[in-house]
């Protein structure tokens, strides 16, 4: 159980919360909201570590000196394009299309900062749908909405449980937060 600094979770996600809460790490939420810009010639695996930096900069003034600032941020990508929130309900539909029967990867970029020192990493967990039917994906989308969820959907819904038939890399990672590896830096600060 962590119990040194006290740690601020720069992010709104209700799951990156549930996946704090879960590991028993005390916590507040800080959140100024932030453009999800970078800059065009970043790597993927760099481009949520990217983002996440913004996350982590923008809270830094509502932080105390000491402080454990965690921010984070998911992409998902398919052909090795990024694909981001679904803008409506038919981009949503459109997404889900197109992850289906296929393979993806979901990246998520983490950083841990205290004062000048800094921990940061991605961590990239290989997703594979199977063929979902039209029926499947619109249900989906009319029943759950994952208008805020990077590549439409959330492992941990519905359509995880009856689309998704093999994930190869850390389950936490595609909910938007890679807990263990997150542990495991705050217990080496």
């Amino acid at each position: 159980m962590y119990n040194r600094a006290p740690v601020i979770l720069a992010s709104q996600s209700p799951r990156r919360k549930q996946l704090l809460e879960q590991a028993g790490i005390p916590f507040q939420v800080k959140v100024v909201e932030t453009a999800e810009t970078f800059p065009p010639e970043l790597a993927i695996p760099d481009i949520p570590v990217h983002i996440a930096r913004q996350k982590a900069a923008a809270v830094q003034e509502l932080c105390e000196a000491g402080d454990i600032i965690i921010a984070a941020d998911t992409v998902v990508v398919l052909d090795n394009n990024i694909i981001g929130k679904p803008k409506d309900r038919e981009d949503a539909i459109d997404i889900l299309s197109r992850l289906s029967g296929r393979e993806h990867r979901v990246v998520t970029g983490v950083i841990i900062q205290q004062g000048e020192k800094e921990v940061a990493f991605s961590k990239t967990t290989a997703v594979h749908f199977k063929a979902l039917t039209t029926g499947q994906i619109t249900f989906y989308v009319d029943k759950y909405k994952p208008f805020d969820k990077a590549g439409a959907y959330a492992i941990q819904e519905w359509i995880g449980a009856v689309g998704i038939d093999s994930i190869n890399g850390c389950f936490y990672n595609v909910m938007g937060l890679p807990v263990s590896r997150v542990v495991e830096e705050l217990e080496n600060f």
